[in-house]
Order: C-alpha cells, then structure tokens, then sequence
C-alpha cells in the first residue's frame, strides 16, 4: 500500500516510470493510493475543526460537534474523489487528439498519482487556520504541477511540447478544481452545522 507515495514525492522521474511499467488498474490505484491518501485531508480537517476549530480572523472560531464534522467529513471525502476522477477525465479529453492519444484509465492513474502533493498538504488542516491551509495548498498545488510537466510526456506518451500544452490547460483546471475545493472545504468544515440542518430541513 502506498508504494507510490514517497517516490512521487522524492524522485518523480524515475517513479512516474515504474507507475508506467507496472500498467497500474483503476480498481487497484484507488485500492492502495487514492482512497487512503484522500483521507488525509478528511481526517485531518476532523481533528481540526471538532478539537480546534477553524480560525476565521478576528478572534472567530468556528468549531463543529462530532456528528456534523462527520457529515462534512464523508461529503468532502465523496468530492475528493470525485475530482480526481475528473481531472483523469480531462487529460483524456486533451489527449484524445494526439497521434496516440492513452486511455482513459491511464489517464486516471496519472491524476490519482499527480494529487499526492494536494493529499499531503491536507495535514495542516489539524490546526485549521486559513492563512495556513491556503499557503500549504499553494504550495502541494507547485509541486503538483511539477508533477504534471515532468509525468505527462514519460508516463502517457506525449511528446514534450504536446505534453507542455495539455499540462498547461490541465494545471488551470486543476486550479479551478482546486479553488472549489478549498471552497467547499471552508463551507464544509467551518459552516457544516448550519448546512447540514438546511439540507435536512
């Protein structure tokens, strides 16, 4: 389990090689990485807003019972995973016209792999303050990119200059994708109560 998850992070190059070699199934990438990375955030941001809360300013802190914490919790898992299945979706899209575009699924393991600087970042939200959680998701966000750049061309095949343009569009809807999330994480975890009762009323 998490084989991957260290080499990604310390040498890419030679990592995003034997990812490639291995012909990595989606069953098995959510099995040993996905699902277990994904939690991070999830579980950090638990911690955080049930035992710190979150910190909004202004001496303001918000701060979540068990059971609504939970609730947010399982519906920020949900969309983690979500996004990551349609980050793959994308790169598939953008690769379709090339001479010999990957597939679907390949294109979905490299976006499940490629997020493990997002997942990782996920550990400050134990200590939920915004100006922290947004400076740890800049930066997981860089070395995801990184990521992005140096995999695309290796590990599905495209040529490095078709590589620069699909990781370009690629990395500005992952920062769509990324600002949603963040989005959803504060309503979420700092404001669940309220939106949990009004989704249930």
């Amino acid at each position: 389990m998490l084989t991957h998850a260290w080499g990604i992070l310390a040498h890419p190059k030679r990592e995003w090689q034997q990812i490639k070699e291995e012909r990595e199934t989606l069953t098995h990438l959510y099995e040993h990485h996905v699902l277990l990375m994904a939690a991070i955030p999830v579980v950090c941001s638990y911690i955080g807003t049930t035992q710190v809360g979150w910190s909004l300013g202004g001496g303001t802190t918000i701060q979540l019972g068990y059971l609504d914490a939970l609730g947010a919790g399982i519906v920020f898992y949900l969309v983690i995973l979500a996004a990551v299945y349609a980050v793959g979706k994308v790169i598939r899209y953008m690769a379709k016209r090339f001479t010999k575009p990957p597939s679907q699924s390949q294109c979905i393991v490299f976006a499940g792999y490629v997020a493990t600087p997002m997942f990782v970042s996920g550990i400050v939200a134990v200590y939920p303050l915004i100006w922290l959680c947004m400076l740890a998701g800049v930066i997981g966000l860089c070395y995801t990119a990184y990521l992005l750049y140096l995999g695309i061309p290796s590990f599905l095949g495209i040529d490095t200059e078709e590589g620069f343009i699909v990781s370009s569009v690629t990395l500005a809807i992952g920062v769509l994708v990324l600002e949603a999330l963040l989005g959803i994480t504060v309503l979420l975890w700092g404001y669940g109560e309220r939106i949990i009762l009004s989704l249930i009323g």
